[in-house]
């Protein structure tokens, strides 16, 4: 009497196909989200960024501080922490909160800093004309 019961052949072929299709996928989501443009809200400013000993910052040289539940986001979107770029100047755009401590902060990628035309200060910000859809500043 046998103990083991009947098992279908194996399908090393069906099992490697499968593989491929799931690794194609993988490398579609991260070709689509590579190409997507992050859309940065119109009070969002331009600034070359160093975090000394968080929450304390530098932006552009002046000394100010991470809010509260601040949000820093990677080139690729994802959340990085401020004690992971220490040290590191990087090119950014920040929002403030009303107490003005950097409450979002998100490192630029390739395509985004190619955009040079960004506003450093508010008055900037205020002079010049926004296009949300297309994240175009124009100055008058």
């Amino acid at each position: 009497m046998s103990r083991c019961a009947h098992t279908p052949p194996r399908r090393p072929a069906l099992r490697l196909i499968l593989a491929g299709l799931a690794g194609l996928s993988l490398l579609g989501a991260s070709s689509v989200q590579a190409q997507t443009h992050r859309q940065f809200p119109a009070d969002a400013l331009r600034s070359e960024m160093l975090i000394s000993t968080p929450p304390e910052l530098q932006l552009d040289g002046k000394v100010t501080r991470l809010a509260p539940g601040a949000r820093i986001r990677g080139a690729d979107n994802l959340l990085v922490f401020a004690s992971s770029l220490v040290g590191q100047k990087l090119t950014v755009h920040y929002t403030l909160d009303f107490t003005g401590q950097v409450r979002d902060v998100w490192l630029l990628n390739e395509a985004e800093l190619a955009n040079k035309t960004w506003p450093r200060t508010a008055e900037q910000a205020s002079a010049w004309s926004f296009d949300q859809a297309s994240q175009i500043w124009t100055k008058p």
